[in-house]
């Protein structure tokens, strides 16, 4: 009834290095590990070789996420999960792969989780 099939996706450096751009676009906090994006920037192909060599090869794995509490409006507290540099890196690397195979299996109408898509109406 239910038939499964394994394959592995073909990451790219390119597709790193693309993920990478867009993560750097979006700035963002340190992780867990307390490295931002300058600091992984020092040492920017090295950081870039090793999370691509993780990902193509199958032994990346993403580190725990550092919690900050930020206030909501009705008083309470809400707890936000922030990735490491690496870990949003890798995550766009995923997204961006995803996105492209994915866009045709939606309905026209359906806008939900959809980039861009409710600003181009048909």
């Amino acid at each position: 009834m239910f038939e499964t099939r394994t394959s592995t996706v073909p990451i790219t450096k390119e597709m790193v290095k693309a993920a990478y751009r867009k993560v750097k676009a979006n700035q963002g906090a340190a992780g867990v590990d307390k490295e931002n994006l300058e600091m992984y920037q020092e040492d920017l192909l090295k950081n870039l070789y090793v999370l691509w060599n993780r990902l193509s090869s199958g032994s990346y794995f993403p580190k725990t996420l550092a919690s900050v509490s930020i206030p909501k409006s009705n008083g309470k507290q809400r707890t936000l999960g922030i990735p490491t540099v690496s870990d949003r890196i890798a995550q766009q690397v995923i997204k961006s792969y995803l996105e492209r195979r994915l866009e045709g299996q939606f309905h026209k109408n359906s806008y939900g989780y959809r980039p861009l898509k409710s600003l181009i109406r048909q």
